[in-house]
């Protein structure tokens, strides 16, 4: 049979990502069908106009969702509790800043033609969001891909090159014409879509109605 393909689309610093993810690599996990789904990751910058210096956390949260800082606070105490139950972790501090992340989707793109896209993305969230590394710093970029394994030299020179970041902007402007505004968004076979974290007994069960059908 053909595998079921699965285009999750997501950024690197967004925590519902991480938490979507895994919850649907638990589903793919118990079910024992590994060896039928074709993951594929999809570039999307919840914040494109982010400048390289980034902007603190807080300060990002309350100006773009309007979220008070006990808001907050409990949102990431959720978040926390969340990804330690899915073996995550997520430590947020004081003074956190919201970086910009076009680099790291470019390199996404670079680790996925050399077969190692979801080892370098759980890397980039695992270093954003649980060792407090700024992923818009190239010197922290390098170490990331030597990390799973992939020659940083000619990432960086890939990064570099203008027609791969014009491409990976058309896949974002791909992905936001069909619609995707808000992230995670997990497509299945180019023809059905759940967007946020959804529970892993509903991942199970569109899993199993593509197995089915």
């Amino acid at each position: 049979m053909s595998k079921i393909k699965i285009d999750v689309i997501s950024d690197v610093v967004c925590p519902w990502c991480v938490i979507g993810y895994k919850r649907l690599e638990q589903a793919i996990s118990e079910m024992g069908i590994k060896n039928k789904i074709e993951l594929e990751w999809q570039p999307f910058e919840l914040n494109p106009h982010m400048p390289i210096e980034g902007q603190d956390v807080e300060e990002h949260i309350e100006e773009k969702y309007g979220a008070t800082l006990e808001q907050q606070k409990e949102s990431q105490e959720r978040m926390t509790d969340f990804g330690a139950e899915l073996g995550f972790k997520f430590d947020y501090f004081k003074g956190m800043r919201m970086v910009n992340t076009f680099d790291a989707h470019v390199l996404l793109e670079y680790a996925k033609e050399n077969c190692k896209q979801t080892e370098l993305k759980m890397r980039l969230m695992n270093a954003f969001f649980g060792e407090r590394k700024n992923l818009s710093n190239k010197e922290v970029l390098k170490n990331e891909l030597e990390a799973v394994g992939l020659d940083s030299n000619k990432a960086l020179v890939f990064l570099e090159n203008k027609e791969t970041r014009n491409k990976v902007k058309s896949v974002e402007k791909y992905w936001q014409n069909l619609g995707v505004n808000s992230v995670p968004t997990v497509v299945f076979n180019k023809k059905s879509a759940v967007t946020g974290a959804q529970p892993v007994e509903v991942y199970k069960q569109i899993l199993q109605e593509l197995l089915d059908s």
